[in-house]
């Protein structure tokens, strides 16, 4: 077990808090479309707290370039005025029972207009502009955040929040005075709420090029 822990801990070192990587500094605007009325309808729907419905799966990369699996769980909320709050937890086993870190991350969302995955699905950019605060939850991780992530920064110690807004933060590649953000898509079903898949060769939202084009597993109404 202690070997596993160590190896998704160096495993979530690698690819981040939320995701792969991810894009800063956002320069796209929200562009015009001719569904505003159906946009509104699903900006109001959406409105209030959605949670995974059990320990997700992500396909990502280890440091050699082979693939290995992520664990992790979300708690979604949407609020008025395009504002998101998202707290992620990821943990080193499928049933979330060794819980690594959690990551809290508030901001706004950028409707960028339909997706053609599926009627009524659009393109979304999440971008981190309020907060980004990271949680150690295992010894290991702490360690291994002071080490790699001690300049700027209290000691870490588990189960103590430290905000790494707006800083550097090597272990998510964070860098100073930007903001973390992701091309992504969102359809709304009912009382399920999709958000992309992770691409299956581990390649973060980074770029509008690797929005992606199908549907993660989704989150539940709370």
């Amino acid at each position: 077990m202690r070997k596993a822990i160590r190896s998704s801990l160096l495993f979530f070192l690698v690819i981040g808090g939320i995701g792969e990587a991810a894009a800063q500094s956002p320069s796209n605007q929200p562009r015009a479309s001719g569904m505003e009325t159906d946009t509104a309808k699903i900006k109001q729907a959406m409105l209030g707290n959605w949670e995974s419905i059990a320990p997700e799966v992500r396909p990502s990369k280890n440091p050699d370039g082979s693939l290995k699996p992520f664990y992790l769980k979300r708690a979604f909320k949407y609020l008025p005025s395009d504002r998101f709050e998202l707290e992620i937890v990821n943990s080193a086993d499928p049933y979330g029972a060794v819980p690594l870190a959690r990551t809290r991350i508030g901001g706004h969302m950028l409707w960028q207009g339909s997706h053609p995955i599926a009627p009524g699905a659009q393109k979304l950019d999440f971008v981190a502009d309020e907060s980004y605060e990271v949680t150690p939850l295992a010894q290991g991780f702490a360690d291994v955040l002071n080490k790699v992530a001690s300049a700027g920064y209290a000691p870490w110690a588990v189960n103590t929040p430290q905000s790494v807004f707006g800083k550097s933060f090597a272990p998510f590649a964070l860098k100073e005075g930007t903001n973390f953000m992701e091309y992504d898509l969102v359809y709304l079903k009912g009382d399920l709420l999709f958000w992309g898949a992770r691409n299956i060769d581990g390649r973060g939202f980074d770029t509008e090029q690797n929005r992606p084009t199908n549907l993660q597993i989704p989150l539940i109404r709370k």
